[in-house]
């Protein structure tokens, strides 16, 4: 960087088009401490010093800190990397981490491609960064807009469907059920553009060489095939993949949210093993939107997606055809469906017995409520509170976040109508977010709480004559909120069942 952290014009307008970037997709907050993923290449080394300009001109105030893993890849060059990477750190005065793995004796042992291998290490690593010496919930990563356009041509080659051609999601957790997410904050941004910004701070980078080979097949996209199609075809493929990558993200969210009401119209049943939906109603849907409920509903017996094809999902769809008798498929990781005269019937295998999940249970006040379908613990106790704890207690209820371990909040008693009960979410749930002016949707109050499409049928409801008053992790409702009038309160804990032994 110029002396003094100069930043040149060029620079601000980079950092200034960043931070309402960020800003208009709430992609972290101005405080928010961050785990940057620095390999000490172009992109990564645009990503740390964008950063540190959001800090130095845009009035935020990042904890940056700076984590690179050494595979071991490319000998004395991976090591010089390395020792880059922790230079550059120390010339901006930011902590660093740096691991070294012997990532092809890693490959060598589990079977796995090294390029798979690495990815898994670096991941695993990062998150131990975040979990760590970093104390994060985010870390940001330096894909741009050349990698997305690179992404979407790969997987429209390898016959992708158009969830697939979403290409890269500017943030995602870092592994299935982790609270840390991934961010890609330069994602619409060129690497022309970042070498702009580095050259006009005179911030130089490492060069991997293994980046010019044609192996494996995303260096040939990268090197071979899009050269040639700017050069022969569209000087702006580029560009059109963007579009391209853009639109097919706003038809998942659209389907996402469509479909995710629907489901529940279409549920008989469900246990923890077995989702039954209405075929008759199922078949006459579009195709697309069969094919959203089918992934939705391997979703809900908690199967990851990624092997089931498109061949797999026509297979369900004829399914849905069948008008008699009991027809039945295999899929991929055990699952099997069953359209057994009106009835879709999802299943996966278990060794235990399944256990019906209730569609409300009741909840002992004062005592303990034990709920192992919804792996939770529920344990409400009456207090007669003295007045300095009243204030305590009503600035931690706007601080509580998704469940992981426990939880408690405090309710005022004589404003909640017994009996209470939990269930799940329903179409058309509506509740008033303590803090919040008035009631929302509660599909919109989880989408704002950044809670994944997957997880929010795995959201608990307490709830009391009147309707939710405690979206459990997350928010109590405004009408049971704590007042100076508060006489009596409804301690309640949450103990989650996934944690024991």
């Amino acid at each position: 960087m110029k002396p003094n952290g100069h930043f040149p014009m060029s620079g601000i307008r980079l950092i200034r088009a960043l931070a309402e970037q960020i800003e208009a997709e709430d992609l972290f907050d101005r405080q928010a401490a961050v785990v940057v993923g620095v390999s000490g290449g172009l992109d990564s080394m645009a990503l740390l010093h964008a950063l540190v300009g959001l800090n130095r001109h845009a009035g935020y105030s990042l904890a940056l800190h700076v984590a690179h893993l050494n595979h071991g890849l490319r000998g004395a060059e991976s090591d010089s990397d390395a020792a880059f990477v922790q230079s550059a750190a120390a010339a901006l005065d930011l902590p660093c981490t740096v691991e070294r793995i012997d990532v092809p004796e890693a490959a060598r042992s589990t079977g796995e491609s090294v390029e798979e291998t690495a990815r898994r290490c670096r991941y695993a690593f990062y998150e131990r960064v975040c979990a760590g010496p970093a104390s994060s919930k985010l870390l940001a990563i330096g894909h741009t807009a050349n990698d997305n356009a690179e992404t979407v041509l790969h997987r429209v080659i390898r016959g992708t469907g158009w969830r697939g051609m979403a290409a890269i999601p500017r943030r995602r957790p870092i592994r299935e059920q982790s609270p840390i997410e991934v961010v890609r904050p330069i994602l619409r941004f060129t690497r022309e553009e970042l070498r702009v910004f580095l050259d006009g701070l005179g911030v130089s980078f490492r060069h991997d060489r293994t980046n010019e080979s044609t192996e494996p097949m995303r260096n040939r996209i990268r090197n071979i095939v899009l050269p040639l199609l700017r050069e022969q075809l569209n000087p702006q493929v580029d560009d059109a993949l963007l579009r391209l990558a853009e639109q097919a993200r706003w038809v998942d969210e659209f389907l996402r949210e469509t479909v995710d009401p629907m489901f529940e119209t279409l549920l008989i049943s469900r246990n923890d093993q077995e989702i039954s939906l209405n075929a008759a109603s199922m078949a006459g849907k579009p195709r697309i939107v069969q094919a959203e409920l089918i992934r939705r509903a391997v979703r809900g017996l908690g199967v990851g997606e990624r092997r089931f094809t498109h061949a797999t999902v026509i297979a369900v769809t004829r399914l849905l055809q069948e008008r008699t008798g009991t027809q039945e498929l295999h899929l991929p990781d055990g699952v099997t469906v069953m359209r057994v005269y009106d009835r879709l019937i999802f299943s996966r295998p278990a060794d235990e017995p399944r256990e019906e999940l209730a569609p409300e249970v009741r909840v002992n006040v004062p005592g303990h409520t034990s709920l192992p379908m919804r792996h939770i613990e529920l344990e409400c106790r009456v207090a007669h509170p003295a007045e300095h704890a009243l204030e305590h207690w009503r600035s931690q209820s706007l601080q509580q976040t998704a469940l992981h371990a426990e939880a408690e909040e405090w309710l005022d008693l004589d404003a909640v109508h017994l009996p209470l009960t939990v269930r799940n979410r329903q179409a058309g749930d509506r509740f008033w977010p303590l803090g919040a002016p008035g009631t929302r949707k509660l599909s919109d109050f989880l989408i704002d709480a950044k809670v994944p499409l997957a997880d929010r049928d795995a959201v608990t409801l307490l709830c009391d004559h009147l309707g939710p008053i405690y979206i459990i992790g997350y928010r109590i409702d405004d009408r049971v909120k704590l007042t100076a009038s508060t006489r009596r309160v409804l301690e309640i804990r949450v103990r989650s069942l996934r944690h024991d032994g």
